[in-house]
Parts: structure tokens; sequence; C-alpha cells
């Protein structure tokens, strides 16, 4: 995820540029830059490595005059955080520099058929074939090139273009990847969201898949992607400007949950194609290498380590691996055996937790080869581990962790899968099933957040509880470990997660009239069983609000409230089932009027052991 703008009229652009990108830093932070058709009629381009105030101060030491401009401030997904991976980039004569959120998928192949037509590269990104394929078409037309380069390109996109060729324009595309048009007076803007604009106009077009704007001394046309101009009605913004920023939902954490389809998606992008192997980007281990393992380890810390128990499950059923899971704070001091055929799979968000790099640094002192699974690029444990699987969720600005624990799930499914590829413990038909049923995952989602109104009349009834108890059996109990995090994290309230075979060990004294059981019953085998559990506790005169999948309408006899689910794959059911605890938990914690967003004593990251 990365912030774009764009301005053509008659004002300054650079100051009108850093005060969109200002807006838009939310989605983006290693990096930043701009390029502006100077009043001379160049093309300067000035951008450079960490926040926004780097850029503002670099250019306040060397203006750059002009009226025409795009800027970017940067999430890195394809290279490491630097200035000469940052935005814009340009074609190699330095005649079209562009600005792109998303991910070019087929970058790879358009990069090697480029290289071979003689073009060079400068960057590690995705980002830089889109100016050399604008530069290939150009025939006296920017938008034309614009086009028929997008043509080219699978993936995700919205992208601002400006050209030496044409110094009086902006033009710029939208797909999958968010893109508005603010209309000003004389002037207009683009931009990955409204808060860059809502300091100049509150006018704007929401521009949908695949259509294309020009704007110039004509003002702004919109274009289909067969070239037809196409009308759009105008967008009057009434949101105060916080509200714009988190997308017009109250808080950024209700934002992250409904962004999770679209990263999903993204974190599924390139990696799992039907008819294609399992790509796990620059990961190298051999099959060779997989099959000598005689232990995984994944280690991780809170919401990842809930991660990584359902990885567990996945890595041992699908490719027969045996597979601990631990605590990083725990695991160096219990003395772990650990030599050169283990393998450690470490979980974090940040890539900046202070135990999980301390048990990755003891895992490699003896041996073990570090699989990484990270959000940040360029993060400490991406430096270090000896490969990287990123995570695509974008910046993840509540502390709560969301829409970065559902990607670590796809990774997690992702390694699984593709060791079992190449150890051949699943049939290439068995295989295929799979990837089509996690391609499936992103429209389930959006399915589970369109039916949040029970789930928000639960919340409503049972936020003055002072104790909640989650149960689970199989994957379940991993969702409802995660769910209770989530809860006590922003509601302040005690919740325990148990396995629901494990009542009658102890949990099941605590039951009395009133006591509130979230429980979770996706998996088939255990779910008689956990119905069983479930009117254990209700004879005790729990209160039950149940998910299930849909078609199970039994459970309604047992339980107090339910909410069915999308059904799934058993073994993908935790990425679907833990939407509806995010937003139990959030509408508790919004019913208390506690700060969802920076829920106490808490911190995004814990960089201190």
């Amino acid at each position: 995820m990365c912030g774009i703008v764009g301005y053509y009229g008659k004002r300054e652009v650079s100051p009108l540029l850093i005060k969109g990108l200002s807006k838009l830093e939310y989605r983006g932070y290693d990096s930043a830059g701009v390029a502006i058709l100077s009043n001379d009629g160049d093309l300067t381009i000035t951008k450079c490595k960490g926040r926004l105030a780097n850029l503002e101060e670099k250019l306040e030491e060397n203006p750059i005059h002009g009226h025409v401009g795009i800027g970017h401030t940067r999430w890195a997904t394809h290279g490491q955080p630097s200035t000469v991976n940052s935005h814009p980039h340009s074609n190699e004569k330095g005649t079209i520099s562009i600005v792109h959120n998303g991910i070019i998928e087929n970058y790879i192949h358009l990069r090697e058929w480029l290289i071979a037509e003689g073009y060079k590269f400068n960057s590690e990104t995705d980002t830089e074939v889109i100016p050399h394929l604008i530069d290939y078409y150009y025939d006296g037309d920017l938008l034309s090139a614009l086009m028929h380069a997008t043509a080219k390109m699978e993936g995700s996109y919205a992208i601002g273009v400006v050209s030496t060729y044409e110094p009086d324009k902006v033009v710029a595309v939208r797909k999958d990847s968010p893109l508005i048009v603010g209309l000003g007076k004389e002037e207009n803007f683009i931009a990955s969201d409204i808060p860059a604009v809502l300091s100049e106009t509150r006018d704007v077009y929401l521009l949908k898949n695949n259509e294309f704007v020009v704007m110039d001394q004509d003002g702004v046309r919109l274009y289909d992607a067969e070239g037809r101009r196409i009308e759009k009605e105008i967008y009057h913004v009434t949101w105060d400007a916080d509200a714009a920023e988190k997308g017009g939902y109250e808080h950024f954490m209700m934002k992250e949950i409904h962004e999770q389809p679209k990263v999903i998606k993204d974190t599924m992008t390139s990696r799992i194609v039907l008819d294609q192997p399992i790509n796990l980007d620059n990961i190298t281990i051999s099959k060779e290498q997989i099959e000598k393992l005689s232990k995984i380890y994944i280690v991780a810390c809170g919401t990842a380590y809930h991660a990584g128990v359902v990885g567990k499950y996945a890595i041992e059923k699908l490719a027969r691996i045996s597979v601990e899971v631990d605590i990083a704070s725990e695991f160096k001091h219990r003395d772990p055996i650990i030599d050169e055929n283990t393998l450690m799979i470490v979980v974090s968000q940040s890539g900046e937790t202070a135990d999980t790099l301390s048990a990755m640094r003891l895992a490699k002192s003896r041996g073990a080869r570090v699989i990484a699974v990270t959000n940040v690029v360029g993060s400490t444990v991406s430096r270090e581990a000896d490969d990287i699987l990123y995570t695509w969720a974008g910046p993840e600005i509540a502390v709560a962790s969301t829409k970065a624990y559902v990607t670590q799930l796809i990774a997690m499914y992702t390694i699984a899968l593709y060791f079992a590829q190449n150890k051949g413990t699943l049939t290439t038909e068995q295989l295929e099933a799979y990837k089509k049923d996690m391609l499936e995952l992103p429209e389930k989602a959006e399915e589970v957040l369109k039916n949040k109104e029970e789930i928000q009349k639960f919340a409503s009834k049972t936020y003055m509880n002072k104790d909640m108890f989650f149960l689970g059996r199989g994957l379940d109990y991993a969702v409802a470990m995660e769910g209770s995090l989530k809860l006590k994290e922003i509601s302040y309230i005690h919740s325990e997660a148990y396995a629901g075979g494990e009542l009658k060990h102890g949990p099941i004294a605590l039951m009395e009239d009133g006591t509130i059981v979230i429980t979770i019953a996706t998996q088939e085998e255990l779910f008689d069983k956990m119905v069983s559990n479930i009117k254990e506790v209700t004879a005790r005169g729990a209160k039950v609000f149940a998910f299930a999948p849909e078609g199970h309408t039994e459970i309604e006899e047992a339980v107090n409230a339910v909410t069915y689910i999308p059904k799934v794959n058993e073994l993908f059911s935790p990425v679907i089932a833990i939407i509806p605890l995010q937003l139990f938990s959030y509408y508790v914690s919004v019913q208390k009027g506690c700060d969802v967003d920076k829920p106490r004593n808490l911190a995004k990251s814990v960089t201190v052991e």
C-alpha cells in the first residue's frame, strides 16, 4: 500500500504535493518523492528514503518551480526501502515519470522482455517496468501509450504519469488500487484517497476499475479501457478531515478490518496461481533440503504466535513435517534442540520484535535455516533471515492487528502448500483443489463483512460483562485464542480461550449464570463434540454466542445466538472465522468508550525484551 498524488493547475505544485502526501503517509512511510515539470520545461525528480519530512527538507534546500507534478509515499513491497527504489520512476531518457500504488504480478516477464528490447533498469521494483512500457508504446499520445502499457500488465495499480512530451498534462488510471480525482477551480488533483485533497476541494470523482483520467487546461476527461469518453457523477465529501483519513470509518481498526479481502488477495498474488507451481518469491529452499528437515520451529509473539499455531496444523497436515510452535520470549531459555536440519519460521508484522529477533539469532548460530514472514521490507528480521516471505498488508495503524494477521495466515498456508508440492505429499489434483479454495477466500471475507448487525447486537448486550470465554477445537482453538486476545487488547475485559475438550479439566468451574461464552465450530469432524461442550456450559447458566458454517442450523437449539459464516475448506476457516471475532471485539470496545486504535499500555511494535 502506497500513496500517490498529482496536480495540474496554476499554483506552485511542490507545496501542494507535499501537503497531499502528508495526508497519505499512513499508507506508507519508507520513502517519498515527487516529479515536477518545472517552468523551464525539465522533468525534475526529487526523492529520498525515509519519512516525508526528509523530502520536504530536500525541496526547501533545492526548490522546484512548476505547476504540474506527481508525488508518492512508499510502503515497500518489491525492493528494499532506498532512494533508488523510491518513486517516481522514469524511463531511461528521463522524459516520462510515473508513480504507482499496487503490485505488477507479471513484472519479471515484462522486465525480461524490455531488457531484450534494449531497456535498462536501475531499481529492484516491479514499478520500473511501467515507464519503460509507456516509452515503448509512446507515439505522440500519452493516454494511448498508458492504455497500451496497462493492457500488458497484470496485477493491481493506480498510476499517475507526467511527461516532457506533453508537459501540460497529467494522465492516470485505476485498477484494483484506489484512485480519486479532486475537482477544483482551474485546477484538479489525483490521489489515492480523499484526505489528500480535502483541504483544497470536497468535490471528487470516485474512479472504478479500468478508468483513465486526463487532466489538462481543458479540465478533467474520463475514459474507459477502449478509449471512449465516460461521464461520472460528482461525489461531494461531507466527512471531516479526521474521518476522511480513515476512509469514512470511525476508527482505523474498522477500516483495516474492511481492507482484509484485498490484502488476502494481494498476499496470494503471483504466489497462488491455478495450474502453475506455487511461487515463494526468492525463497530457494530445495526439495532435497525440505526432505532433510527433522523439525520446523515456528516462533513468534502475540497475534503472530496464533498465526504460527495455524501454520503448524497446515504444515503437518499438508507436508507431513513435524512442527513446534513457540512463544519467542520463552524459546531461547529452554535450550531448544537445533541443528543444520532444523528450519525456523519467524513471524513478525514489524520485523523488529525483540524476542523474535533473539530467537532467530540463536537458531542461526546453531546452523538452522530461517524463513521470515514479515510485513515490512527492510526490517531487521528481513535483513537477517535466510529467506523472506512478505505479507502485503500495507501499513497497519491500529495497535490491535487485524489485516496483518490474516496475511500471516495466508503466508503460513502458502509455505505449507509449497512444502507439500516439493515433497509430493499431495497429488496435483489435491494441490490444485487447495489453491482453488484459497483463491475464493477474498470473496468469502467480503460476505462476512456484509453481515455485521447480529455481531453488533450481541456486543451491545454483553459489553458490560467483566469476564468472557472463547471455546474452540482443532483449528478453531487457534481462532479462539486470537479472538480472546483481540477482546482483551481493546476492551480491557478479562478473557480466556480454552480448547473445548479441556472444559472438564478446570475451566467448567468458572461457568455460572450469565457467563458469556463465544464458541467457534467450523470443523466438521469436531462439530458434534463442540455442540456437546456448548451444552455443558449452558447447563451451568452460560450464555453462548456461536459462529458456525452456513447450513449447520442445528446449533441454534444449543446456543443463545449464532452467526453463520460462509462455508470454506476447513483448513482455511481461520481466515474467515476470525473476522466476526474482530468485529465483536471492536463493537464491545466502542460500546465501552475505549480508545480502539490506541489501547492503553500497548505498542504496535515491541522492540525490547
